[in-house]
């Protein structure tokens, strides 16, 4: 085969292969130029590419931009509208706070036009006493003259002496300036008890209607009821082991006696008597009872009582409004919760105090908070009297007096039984509240011994006043009316014999709200026609 290849034509083997080489070479420049022009092709759409991202690019930033731009406005409009909102809000308070100090002013001014008017009417009194003391001095000089010239007469006329017609003399004069003075003395009590029964029932009339509280009166439960008589006897145990358990964890005594279907609860602290209550009839509905379910079942109402505790003192700060007070005021103010007095309960009264104490304040332009923040701890020591030795009274000065309280709740506390003189307006509205409270009918009940007691003495204290007749405690005690005898007992007499009376109620007796003593006089001439 080579020899046929090396026996063609030599120079047509040259040219077929110059042929070849030229076709190559032709090739290589054709692929190279079209390797160039696909790489340029490549670049051209790399940076068409490249000119469409940034173009798309700088069309989703100008949309973000446009978006944020939304947002932002969006933001500043609503920013906007609360603060157009919140400054309308505030111009409104300040509108009320105007329409109250206007109306404040308002009755400043009524109030100065009052007081004005009322000092304008006690000149005028005044005056009228002073012509009054004039006359009076005028018919005391008539009345010497009188007696000087009866004297000379008398000495004249009659054998008596002149101290002995003096004595004759003086008596009567007595009898008829006694008269006089009872009179004037009646008139200006009658005009006096006008002026203050009028402007007293109009402050109680605005602070009662300003304060509605429940009438209702609760008492200390002490008793347990049990489904059945033989739960006393898993109530004692093996020996007496789960009564003395609950007597040793409570420390409150059982008595199981032959009451149906029932336990007493017995002890003086009204905290613990409320625990041993709560944690017997836990007892006695799971019907699981031995000395560790009795320790646990303590424990638990213990822990619900102090929750109920606290939960109570700052409900009744919350809704007297009194401020800001101390953790452990809150729990002596949940304590009164168990604490009753004549029946009412303590802390239900305390806060009626608050109310009524504050609304008079109100009334009178004095300080409402305040008013209440003493109306609501007049009693505090009650919480603890039975574990602190001395009276409510003194424990409650010293626990206010240990926590910085206001000097005028000091006052009130010290002063609202009387113990000592209120130093304070505060203290004194304070002391009518208390009796407010006290003496409505239906907030306290009392022992049927007290009571006859009560009655008893009432007509006893009447009775031993001279020219009495029959006197009779009427109206649960408030009231005592007694007869007199009319030939002994005039018209003007009956005011003394009332005042007396009154008097030595107020010395001898202890008494919750008022008592009104009404003496009458009368004489009846009785026929029979036949």
């Amino acid at each position: 085969m080579f020899n046929i290849m090396f026996n063609v034509d030599t120079p047509a083997l040259i040219t077929f292969i110059l042929l070849i080489i030229v076709a190559a070479v032709i090739a290589a420049v054709i692929g190279y130029f079209i390797r160039v022009a696909h790489h340029e092709k490549s670049i051209r759409l790399a940076k068409e590419e490249a000119e469409r991202i940034i173009e798309d690019g700088k069309k989703e930033a100008e949309k973000t931009k446009r978006e944020l731009v939304f947002e932002a406005k969006q933001e500043i409009l609503t920013l906007r509208k609360e603060f157009d909102e919140d400054i309308k809000d505030r111009r409104q308070i300040v509108v009320n706070l105007e329409e109250k100090v206007s109306q404040r002013e308002t009755a400043l001014n009524n109030r100065s036009q009052y007081l004005d008017k009322r000092e304008s009417n006690l000149d005028l009194k005044e005056e009228k006493h002073n012509e009054r003391k004039e006359q009076l001095d005028i018919q005391y000089s008539k009345v010497e003259e009188l007696v000087k010239e009866q004297e000379e007469k008398l000495a004249a006329i009659s054998a008596l002496s002149k101290e002995q017609a003096r004595e004759l003399i003086m008596a009567q004069v007595r009898d008829s300036i006694s008269n006089e003075i009872a009179a004037y003395i009646r008139e200006e009590e009658e005009n006096a008890k006008a002026i203050v029964q009028n402007k007293s029932k109009e402050l109680l009339a605005l602070a009662m209607q300003k304060y509605a509280a429940e009438t209702t009166s609760e008492r200390t439960v002490t008793v347990v009821e049990i489904p059945n008589e033989d739960m006393k006897g898993r109530i004692i145990g093996k020996e007496g082991r789960n009564i003395r358990t609950i007597e040793a964890l409570t420390g409150v005594d059982l008595i199981i006696d032959d009451t149906p279907e029932a336990v007493v609860l017995s002890g003086f602290d009204p905290v613990r008597r409320e625990v041993a209550k709560r944690a017997l009839t836990i007892l006695v509905q799971d019907g699981r009872i031995h000395p560790g379910r009795i320790e646990e079942v303590v424990e638990r109402a213990r822990t619900e009582i102090d929750m109920f505790i606290r939960e109570a003192g700052e409900e009744a700060v919350f809704k007297t409004g009194v401020g800001k007070v101390h953790p452990d005021i809150i729990k002596l103010l949940g304590r009164m919760t168990f604490r009753t007095s004549y029946g009412q309960n303590v802390l239900k009264h305390s806060i009626e105090v608050a109310f009524l104490a504050g609304k008079l304040a109100a009334e009178i332009g004095e300080n409402e908070m305040l008013a209440r923040r003493a109306g609501l701890f007049h009693d505090i020591g009650k919480a603890i009297d039975h574990e602190v030795e001395g009276s409510h009274v003194t424990i409650g000065v010293e626990l206010m007096s240990r926590y910085k309280e206001p000097k005028e709740v000091i006052d009130a506390i010290a002063s609202h039984h009387g113990d000592q003189e209120p130093e304070s307006i505060i203290a004194v509205l304070v002391a009518a509240a208390d009796a407010l409270s006290a003496a409505r009918p239906g907030a306290r009940s009392e022992s049927m011994d007290s009571y006859m007691k009560r009655l008893t003495q009432l007509e006893e204290i009447s009775n031993e006043v001279q020219g009495v007749d029959k006197a009779y405690a009427i109206q649960a005690g408030r009231e005592v009316r007694v007869m007199v005898l009319p030939d002994k007992v005039d018209d003007l007499g009956i005011i003394n014999i009332a005042r007396s009376i009154k008097e030595k109620i107020e010395a001898q007796m202890t008494y919750p709200g008022t008592i009104k003593v009404t003496v009458i006089r009368e004489k009846r001439a009785v026929d029979v026609a036949k």
